[in-house]
């Protein structure tokens, strides 16, 4: 099995959750295609890690809602006591930041307060997520035998990590932003010697 499968048992052992609902709960980890995790939950399904049911709806398709197995909770259980494979790490605009020398520095510019604002409203969502969490739970989201104690580590460490990618293209501007005052101001310099 992969990590995908882990991680699509590991959602559903907190609870029954349909395709649609995992594709967003994933959302912490990785993001993941609805083409990658619908034919992963009917593997799962076939081996006998996982079940569903089918719930009808009026106006649109029936949707499969699906739970863990006993057989599938084993598993997980075993799986969490293997040392984890080294993250990978696939970050496209870290490519073009690479190769940011090729573009002026207004468009290197807009490319940082994109992706700043990006990052913000991922903070702002996390932000909201762990107040949601804190409520409901109290002290019991610190109790590491609770449902979701895992999910409010992990939404801390993303927290963290999107305020370090705000605090980083902040930083970023900020040097382009020097970088243009002294070129504006050698060329000054340049155009007063040349007078």
């Amino acid at each position: 099995m992969n990590a995908l499968a882990y991680a699509l048992l590991s959602m559903l052992v907190r609870k029954p959750c349909t395709g649609y609902e995992l594709k967003e709960l994933l959302e912490v980890f990785w993001q993941a295609k609805h083409s990658q995790i619908y034919p992963l939950l009917t593997k799962l399904q076939k081996d006998g890690l996982l079940t569903f049911e089918r719930i009808e709806q009026s106006s649109k398709p029936d949707k499969k809602v699906y739970s863990i197995t006993e057989k599938g909770l084993k598993v997980l259980k075993e799986w969490m006591f293997r040392p984890a494979n080294p993250a990978v790490i696939r970050d496209e605009f870290l490519i073009k930041v690479y190769a940011l020398w090729l573009v002026d520095r207004q468009s290197a510019k807009v490319m940082f307060e994109e992706r700043r604002a990006m990052y913000q409203s991922k903070i702002r969502y996390r932000e909201e997520q762990i107040q949601i969490m804190e409520k409901e739970f109290g002290d019991g989201v610190l109790d590491h035998t609770s449902r979701v104690f895992g999910r409010y580590l992990l939404f801390q460490r993303k927290l963290r990590q999107e305020e370090e990618e705000v605090s980083w293209c902040d930083w970023v501007m900020d040097i382009l932003d020097k970088t243009n005052k002294t070129n504006q101001t050698n060329k000054t310099n340049q155009t007063n010697k040349t007078i």
